[in-house]
């Protein structure tokens, strides 16, 4: 009986690891203002415009190792014929794809072994996992966090 009392503080008096919900604007540090997003009709009046900038966007340190929570979209790199399992979050519709990418500080490089179903990934998803502050240099961009992720779910 002591065993099992023992087992049940040790359960109840262990540190909940609930993932912290962060906005996009927590993956920026203050004092910078990225630039504004600007529509595609502007990109297509004006296509030497057509690329990544801000390449040496500050990020926040101290998010690193974090375990988070942030919702974005889906901009799918890898994956089988059922599920997308590596992709970039990034925070609005089109980013990387319609319209040059955001900041490095603006985009999330995921991982996600078990695959976001196709389906799940033209919408907003909610993504849980731990973030790293890590830049990486990609075809489609570069960028500043990436996460290997522990859930990720259809935004509502």
């Amino acid at each position: 009986m002591k065993q099992l009392l023992a087992l049940v503080f040790l359960v109840v008096a262990m540190p909940t690891f609930a993932a912290e919900k962060i906005g996009w604007k927590d993956l920026i540090p203050e004092g910078f203002t990225p630039p504004p997003v600007k529509p595609q009709s502007y990109y297509d009046a004006n296509p030497e415009e057509d690329r990544q900038t801000n390449l040496d966007a500050p990020v926040v340190e101290s998010l690193d190792g974090k375990k988070v929570r942030i919702p974005g979209y889906v901009v799918q790199l890898e994956g089988n014929a059922d599920n997308v399992t590596e992709f970039l979050l990034v925070p609005y519709f089109g980013a990387c794809i319609h319209v040059p990418p955001p900041p490095p500080n603006q985009i999330i490089h995921v991982e996600y072994e078990e695959g976001v179903p196709y389906e799940n990934t033209y919408d907003a998803v909610w993504i849980e996992g731990t973030i790293k502050v890590e830049r990486k240099e990609g075809d489609l961009a570069v960028v500043g966090y990436t996460m290997n992720a522990d859930s990720v779910e259809v935004y509502q």
